[in-house]
């Protein structure tokens, strides 16, 4: 769901965005033209290294990018999936997402001498445009309108907020401040890694109903295939997609009765105190339920809740890296 609001380069955006990470990692281009809206579906190709000491055009998300050769002062707004792609290559941006005011634990590694540019919703454009950024990292979820008014700050790229892009993203930013080799090393080693898992637990998941949802705003919410966990879930580890989740075009709201009805053999649970200020014990009430007692994945201790930090988007490198680091270590590989 989206909200459209105005922005004014002296005033703050507010901008509503929904959970967790269009296609199209970087390539030099000949052209360059500037993205008139923001495309999050376009394939990608292959990325070489930059060798021009100027400006240069890439490719991202079917659109271009005139960006600096390399990037050194990066700053990221309205995208957390950007931010755990910093965490993972180690960029350190001059400018970056505050939750409640102050910068998550998750990001102390980058974010020692980074200067807060508003909240996820909130960005404050004075602080950016004071931060003179060589490149502007923004989420896909923003409205276009948005993008092309942040854009005229410095070069700014709508990053794809769904999880099959995830490597796509993290090649745009190892690309952007040259760190393309450690990138493509992080995508090697997990993609063994991931392989070696399913060989591990495929034959655990094979024909049980295995679901992710996170508790939002006291309530319980499931995402499409392609967004979240899911796709380390269905696509990854090899388990049947249920057809709620086939069925869901965005986060959905999903009822306690509906979740039963659902009774998955798996439950991964996604619970942050920040997302739930106004509702701070629903998590405890949902766990003394009659009827969220009664699902076979509570029944069996199948329940999984906050294997990785809740702040973690799900489709992105650095949160399928942890989440299957987590389950390797988990109950869920002895499972029977």
């Amino acid at each position: 769901m989206k909200k459209l609001w105005t922005l004014g380069i002296s005033t703050m955006v507010l901008v509503g965005l929904t959970a967790c990470g269009g296609k199209g990692e970087p390539v030099p281009a000949a052209a360059t033209k500037a993205p008139e809206k923001v495309s999050s579906t376009a394939a990608a190709t292959a990325t070489p290294q930059a060798t021009a000491s100027g400006p240069r055009v890439i490719k991202y998300g079917g659109k271009e990018y005139t960006v600096p050769a390399k990037a050194e002062r990066v700053v990221i707004t309205g995208s957390l999936e950007s931010m755990e792609d910093a965490l993972l290559l180690d960029v350190k941006p001059v400018g970056a997402i505050t939750v409640s005011g102050k910068f998550p634990a998750l990001f102390a590694p980058i974010t020692e001498k980074a200067e807060g540019v508003g909240e996820k919703i909130q960005p404050n454009l004075e602080t950016i445009v004071k931060l003179k950024p060589d490149v502007i990292l923004m989420s896909t979820k923003f409205p276009a309108e948005t993008v092309e008014k942040v854009s005229k700050i410095g070069p700014t790229i709508p990053v794809s907020h769904i999880a099959t892009d995830w490597e796509n993203n993290l090649l745009l930013l190892g690309d952007l401040t040259g760190k393309q080799d450690k990138a493509k090393q992080v995508l090697d080693t997990y993609k063994k890694d991931a392989a070696a898992l399913k060989t591990k637990i495929g034959p655990v998941l094979k024909d049980k109903k295995v679901l992710a949802l996170r508790v939002r705003a006291g309530s319980l919410f499931i995402y499409p295939e392609d967004v979240f966990f899911n796709p380390s879930i269905y696509a990854e580890l090899g388990a049947t997609v249920p057809n709620e989740v086939k069925q869901a075009k965005a986060q959905q709201n999903i009822s306690l009765e509906k979740l039963s009805e659902m009774n998955p053999d798996y439950l991964f649970i996604q619970f942050s105190e920040e997302e739930n200020k106004d509702t701070p014990k629903v998590f405890d009430e949902l766990k003394n339920n009659p009827i969220f007692k009664s699902i076979n994945a509570v029944k069996n201790d199948q329940l999984y809740t906050n294997l990785v930090d809740p702040l973690t988007q799900g489709g992105t490198a650095y949160s399928k890296i942890k989440f299957f680091e987590a389950i390797n270590k988990s109950k869920l590989v002895q499972a029977k």
